[in-house]
């Protein structure tokens, strides 16, 4: 539905009869996600649904506080050697699986081991690991080649794929395949038998769940559960679930449709705020493997009439507070973000110039096949402003319309555009992630051990690898720079501006946690 569309329907939509449903018990919180949960393995995928599923499933060893730091989670402590290579780990002598089972340390080796496979940081684990091993059944030790002072933070950052730690038998999968045994080690128990893709996914409080027992601080600390089930219930018409939400038939709504705010913000039960305070980084994404975008001279003749104005305004209205621009490859308004060949965004829009870059750069007219997500407002509407500035510039452009859920399936597959690949695509990163090149996963140049997309470049490669023995901001900050300017000659992909969109709640949920993603521990009714 279009937004003008939906802007004449709202009213008489709200107007309609409620939604047909079941009295909801005053223990169970409705929640409407951003999309549909598709896939509900935080390994296998980077999205940030799956990321938001597994962080109510499953704990992880660390987690950041309201500082960003990484404190000890699962961990009952955690010990360095004066050479910095050896990590020891002793657990908590309460932690235990959904299934009762006691979390061992081989639990923990084979969960490290899987998400080393798929994660940004993990990669960077697997390189410079020399062993993981068990001393006891609730210790461990990291033994790594070099030292690294950020594994904590990478082992319980929140971002792309959690380090989720799983029973060895679930953490053997494949990690290129997706796990059938959803067992968990979180404050929440997926109802993996309720599941309806497209409609519903349910989550009960856990009784093997032991909270640490201190304050809860953003991703670490007592997650204290005040709900005994949580339903996630999917409804892609943005008018329905504003209905839902004023009608108390759900109690939360993580990504309102902007055009429907105002609306929102005059009903007295309800508040509107942005919760994420890191914002997400839109990205425009191209596919580096097959012809027209393995040329980086056509990726840049986008960026002359590229105006991420126009991008945030379609994805969440013309409310500037609610998104940042100029927005270059690092997060706006973090240590790392610069100005460095800003203007290549930032100098007057010349659509000609554009045209002529395309021509100078051999575009021989073949069709690029944009994924478009119809079920996700905010990703929807970046991909339609794509779409029309593609064609604008003379691109023959195959918009293919399709679920998020369908969109994630089909941008891992890297068969050519006329066998079913893909072209391009629009998506968001969180900011936490793409604040740092070490996390920056639409940075990164490893090929196809990389984010879809498959871009490579070791020019990048080695930066961020002096990145990460940088010895001061001041050094991070000159290699930022010098990341970003490459960037635009390389263009790995186009950032479209920072989104901080809002979320839509009752008044009667307090507590709730802000900083990061939608958590559902501390917060409760009344």
């Amino acid at each position: 539905m279009r937004r003008r569309t939906l802007l004449q329907a709202a009213p008489a939509m709200l107007a309609a009869p409620r939604l047909v449903s079941a009295q909801s018990s005053a223990r169970t919180l409705r929640f409407v996600p951003q999309g549909n949960l598709a896939n509900i393995d935080p390994v296998w995928t980077t999205t940030v649904i799956a990321r938001n599923h597994g962080l109510m499933v499953y704990d992880t060893l660390f987690g950041l506080g309201r500082d960003f730091r990484p404190k000890p989670q699962m961990a009952a402590g955690h010990e360095v050697s004066e050479d910095g290579l050896t990590h020891r780990i002793t657990l908590r002598p309460d932690l235990r699986f959904h299934d009762g089972e006691k979390v061992t340390a081989r639990d923990c080796i084979a969960s490290i081991a899987r998400w080393s496979k798929r994660d940004v940081l993990g990669q960077r684990l697997n390189l410079l690991l020399e062993e993981m091993r068990a001393t006891a059944d609730d210790r461990f030790e990291i033994i790594l080649k070099k030292p690294w002072p950020g594994l904590a933070w990478a082992l319980g950052k929140p971002s792309a794929n959690i380090c989720a730690i799983m029973p060895e038998r679930v953490a053997k999968t494949d990690p290129f395949q997706q796990i059938t045994d959803y067992t968990g080690s979180g404050p929440f128990r997926f109802r993996a038998e309720q599941w309806v893709p497209g409609s519903l996914a349910a989550y009960e409080r856990s009784s093997a769940y032991v909270p640490r027992d201190e304050p809860a601080d953003f991703l670490a600390g007592g997650k204290q559960v005040h709900f005994d089930r949580v339903e996630w219930r999917i409804m892609p018409d943005p008018a329905t679930a504003a209905a839902a939400l004023q009608n108390n038939e759900i109690d939360w709504w993580e990504t309102p449709l902007a055009d429907l705010l105002p609306l929102l913000r005059r009903n007295r039960d309800i508040a509107v705020e942005v919760v994420n305070t890191a914002g997400a980084l839109g990205v425009l994404r191209f596919n580096h493997l097959h012809p027209p975008f393995d040329k980086p001279e056509i990726r840049r003749a986008l960026l002359p009439a590229l105006d991420q104005t126009s991008f945030m305004q379609a994805a969440l209205g013309e409310d500037a507070a609610l998104w940042q621009v100029p927005a270059g490859a690092f997060t706006p308004g973090t240590p790392l973000a610069n100005e460095a060949g800003l203007e290549a965004l930032t100098a007057p829009r010349d659509l000609e110039a554009a045209k002529r870059a395309l021509r100078a750069a051999g575009y021989d007219g073949r069709k690029v096949v944009l994924l478009v997500p119809t079920d996700f407002p905010t990703l929807n509407g970046l991909s339609e402003v794509a779409a029309d500035l593609l064609r604008k510039i003379g691109f023959n452009v195959d918009a293919q319309t399709m679920d998020w859920g369908t969109l994630v399936q089909r941008r891992a597959k890297r068969e050519s555009p006329e066998q079913g690949g893909w072209s391009l695509f629009c998506t968001t990163w969180e900011g936490l992630d793409v604040s740092v090149p070490g996390s920056h996963q639409p940075l990164r140049g490893n090929g196809t051990e990389g984010w879809f997309g498959w871009s490579t470049s070791p020019r990048r490669e080695a930066l961020r690898e002096a990145w990460f023995s940088a010895p001061d901001q001041a050094a991070e900050k000159k290699i930022a720079e010098d990341l970003q300017k490459l960037a635009w000659e390389e263009v790995p992909f186009i950032p479209l501006g920072l989104l901080r969109p809002p979320m839509a709640y009752r008044r009667s949920l307090t507590n709730i946690v802000t900083g990061g993603p939608a958590l559902f521990w501390n917060v409760r009714r009344g």
